[in-house]
């Protein structure tokens, strides 16, 4: 089993809205990211906890989200696992985005 298996995707409806919820490892609420549509255009929006750094992931997982649902969503991720490399921050980059894409394909 690889490390990162307990990374898992929440999904819930909210009116016409979605909420997206990213976890894994020691769950928490690092940063949380609103993505919308004004006349086809996304806007985004952000916000972190200081120190955590999920935002860098968060951002573009709403973007494409609200782009592909045509509606409001809010991703929220907390994520953290001990000692981690550049190859593990990476996996667990490509591992989000699978989550996310695997969602929207359905």
């Amino acid at each position: 089993m690889s490390r990162f298996e307990d990374l898992k995707l929440e999904v819930h409806q909210v009116g016409q809205d979605m909420l997206f919820l990213l976890t894994g490892g020691k769950s928490h609420i690092g940063a949380a990211t609103t993505a919308y549509l004004t006349d086809g255009v996304v806007h985004v929006h952000t916000s972190s906890v200081p120190g955590h750094k999920e935002y860098t992931l968060t951002a573009e997982l709403a973007r494409k989200a609200a782009s592909a649902l045509g509606t409001t969503v809010t991703v929220i991720m907390g994520i953290h696992y001990d000692h981690l490399g550049m190859d593990d921050i990476e996996e667990i980059a490509w591992r989000t985005a699978e989550l996310m894409n695997g969602y929207l394909m359905n």
